[in-house]
């Protein structure tokens, strides 16, 4: 498929020089600051080196202190809580989280996370019910309960308080809970509004810890959770999201929990260790040590499929089980389960994208459609979202895949670049009975006889709100450079931009006129493998990997010079560490689309 190519604005030139002198940087590093909105030598220099203490006070959100107050006196009265979560991996890290705090300091807690196919997403009637029979009063319901209006006032009349702590956007009311945690709502002036859900829970345990005096330092055992929340759930990785993110990494690199270290036994990152002499680790533990760093996207693939996978296969308890795990034996016995149930998520969303595709395929239509929506009834909820992403991937349209369960149509919604798929459906919202999200990824229900309608109101939205410059994929660049440019300093100091995510992604580079100096080839699955040179700068060739591009080899080949956009990153070889170029697109040198 085609792509744009499209150049990030400089920013303020006086700025940029300002910043470099100021860093002693050279002018590209400080432009890259610049545009990630740094503009001082104190932004840099938290940007650069993050700290805790730069936390914002939790007791800024609106509703803070009715939380923790209710909380206290549950505790002080002896009252059953119940700690209630999304089944996804931003809503069980954070019922780990918040149910593992609590359970520290007082006993009568458990945590509940609804079945994904008899009681569907957030608050249930069947989880009030569960919270009545079993003498519970007080419920904290993390990742979700925003829109839940109907079912938090089924539970204020059977006197159970809900404390609701959750990142989605609000409707236009408010569900009557005792306490609404949530920087989206438009009443709360908390300074950041970007928090996972998991994060959330982390402040709501931050303010208890405050007000109770309890080291901070208890808490940052549990950054590890937050930091895979943020990962999964594709929230920026600005501001305070950043902080959690640096120091999450940190714990998931040096001191995961059994559970998360059970979880990458899985993956392709772990290596026999040499015994290590040291207090508190036991054989099983040397057997699991990382041959290298983890990064962000080891955290999103590797990581978050995996705890994904139990709710979408049987439920969600299972990933809270192993990750409030206190030994590693019993973490790998409950991570081993939750691998098969990931194999299982694996072979059915291949076959439902087999699927999905062939009907798209057959429909004359489609071609001329803003926007993709596809339905059988038959489909295993469980990975709609998933097929979902990859039809949008396929076609390049706001893509929303649908089947039956408990007689609603339901389904996953997915968005391209820019365009506020929320809003989208939101539009439709009279000819739904549910509908929450955000604005690239949303969940939905509609009875069957408002389907029709449904799809006809969403695709006409689609229709006259989505530009065409939306449907076509974007690679946003950050720079042009040339490749004398790239040198182990620079990179050096590249590497500290990271941990890289949304609005801080590792930054793309934009450089014209290189050439192939002739040892180009095709690996692997359709992989080209390249080394180039500038034909007029001096220089040592460049080594470079372009995936699933093998039908750029013409390009490379024909003698004439081209453009490549890439990620700068190291390859290690037989113990040999050195610098490659990802490469994301090619085009013939002077072919300008940006």
């Amino acid at each position: 498929m085609e792509k744009r190519w499209v150049v990030k604005e400089k920013g303020n030139q006086e700025t940029v020089l300002e910043l470099s002198r100021a860093l002693n940087i050279n002018t590209l590093l400080a432009t890259l600051l610049v545009q990630r909105g740094i503009s001082s030598f104190r932004e840099a220099k938290d940007f650069f080196r993050p700290k805790l203490l730069h936390l914002h006070d939790p007791f800024l959100m609106k509703d803070m202190s009715k939380a923790i107050n209710r909380i206290e006196m549950a505790i002080r009265h002896r009252e059953k809580i119940l700690v209630y979560g999304d089944y996804d991996v931003d809503g069980t890290t954070a019922v780990a989280l918040v149910y593992t705090f609590l359970k520290s300091i007082y006993k009568d807690i458990d945590f509940y996370i609804p079945d994904r196919y008899t009681e569907g997403y957030g608050i249930s009637k069947a989880g009030v019910d569960y919270a009545e029979e079993n003498g519970i009063s007080v419920v904290i319901a993390l990742d979700c309960g925003i829109k839940a209006t109907e079912n938090i006032a089924y539970a204020a009349e059977k006197n159970i308080d809900f404390i609701i702590v959750d990142h989605h956007r609000p409707g236009d009311q408010l569900p009557p809970a005792y306490a609404i945690l949530d920087p989206k709502r438009p009443d709360c002036n908390y300074p950041y509004k970007e928090l996972s859900g998991c994060g959330l829970g982390f402040k709501l345990v931050q303010a208890f810890s405050k007000k109770n005096g309890l080291p901070f330092k208890r808490l940052e055992k549990f950054l590890d959770l937050v930091v895979v929340s943020i990962a999964a759930d594709i929230v920026p990785i600005t501001g305070e999201n950043r902080t959690l993110a640096y120091f999450g990494l940190k714990m998931v690199n040096s001191n995961p929990r059994p559970g998360i270290t059970a979880i990458l036994h899985y993956s392709n990152i772990k290596k026999k260790a040499e015994p290590v002499d040291k207090p508190g680790y036991t054989y099983i533990e040397e057997e699991f040590a990382f041959n290298r760093k983890l990064t962000i996207s080891d955290l999103v693939f590797l990581i978050g499929p995996r705890i994904n996978a139990a709710g979408r296969m049987e439920s969600g308890k299972n990933s809270v089980e192993l990750l409030i795990s206190k030994n590693l034996e019993t973490a790998l016995a409950k991570a081993e389960q939750i691998n098969q149930f990931n194999t299982e998520r694996r072979n059915l969303d291949m076959q439902i994208t087999q699927h999905a595709l062939e009907i798209i395929a057959s429909d004359p239509m489609h071609p001329f459609k803003k926007a993709t929506i596809v339905y059988h009834p038959d489909w295993h909820k469980g990975v709609l979202g998933i097929v979902a992403s990859r039809m949008t991937e396929t076609y390049y349209r706001p893509t929303i895949v649908l089947t039956k369960s408990n007689g609603f149509i339901t389904g996953s919604a997915r968005s391209v670049k820019d365009f506020d798929i929320y809003n989208a459906i939101d539009q439709c919202f009279h000819l739904l009975e549910h509908f929450g999200g955000h604005k690239y990824a949303a969940g939905l229900s509609v009875k069957p006889e408002n389907f029709e309608a449904f799809k006809e109101c969403f695709e006409k939205y689609v229709e006259d709100n989505i530009e065409e410059r939306m449907l076509i994929p974007e690679i946003e660049i950050d720079a042009r450079i040339k490749l004398n440019n790239i040198t182990p300093k620079f990179y050096r100091i590249l590497k500290q931009f990271a941990p890289f995510g949304p609005e801080n992604m590792a930054p793309i580079f934009l450089t014209e006129g290189v050439v192939d100096t002739g040892y180009a080839c095709i690996v692997g699955k359709n992989h080209l493998k390249l080394s180039v040179i500038h034909p007029d700068i001096s220089g040592f060739p460049v080594a470079c990997i372009a995936f699933q591009q093998g039908d750029k080899l013409p390009i490379v080949q024909s003698g004439n010079p081209f453009s490549i956009v890439y990620h700068i990153e190291e390859n290690e070889w037989n113990g040999h560490v050195s610098l490659q170029l990802n490469i994301k697109d090619i085009k013939p040198y002077g072919e300008r689309e940006y």
